[in-house]
């Protein structure tokens, strides 16, 4: 369920992105994914991937999509965002929080390209971010999950936090 409520949200994120600047091109829109690990992992990587997809599906010849997987976050992924902006990609999107300062320091340089990031918070004119408010969520399914633990112990298990914590109310 988790990964179709994340698959959702970059589909939406990334149409709600393209969508406008799609419209507005006479040449096909060329964007590009950097990502962290390779799109069949069936995790993150793989739902940024399906966006990307879906977008190729919806808007066809009007864009060009390309990725390149297994990229690791600091100065390699500098080198790679570089190179897509200094190829003529009007679009980038980095898919790991790792990539927010090299994003950064592209967007600097290339302004007339626009830049996602996944899951930062920093920003710049042609930098924006993109990733959902997911504390109410996660709220919601630790009370679930205490509800239902029969060993008053519940486990939360995510790309930047890998913790247990006790639960002691009452059932």
């Amino acid at each position: 369920m988790k990964k179709i409520v994340l698959g959702l949200l970059a589909l939406a994120m990334v149409f709600s992105v393209v969508s406008p600047v799609v419209a507005q091109a006479k040449k096909p829109l060329k964007i590009a994914f950097v990502y962290i690990g390779p799109p069949g992992d069936m995790g993150w990587t793989y739902e940024q991937e399906r966006g990307r997809l879906a977008v190729q599906k919806k808007f066809g010849d009007k864009i060009e999509t390309k990725y390149i997987e297994n990229v690791p976050e600091g100065p390699d992924a500098e080198r790679i965002i570089r190179q897509y902006a200094t190829a003529g990609f009007d679009m980038i999107f980095t898919t790991s929080f790792g990539y927010m300062d090299p994003t950064l320091a592209v967007a600097k340089d290339f302004p007339n390209v626009i830049f996602e990031h996944c899951s930062g918070y920093k920003t710049a004119p042609n930098m924006a971010t993109y990733f959902g408010r997911i504390e109410e969520a996660r709220y919601l399914t630790g009370i679930i999950a205490g509800r239902m633990t029969k060993s008053n112990v519940i486990g939360v298990q995510c790309d930047w936090l890998r913790s247990s914590i006790s639960y002691s109310g009452s059932r």
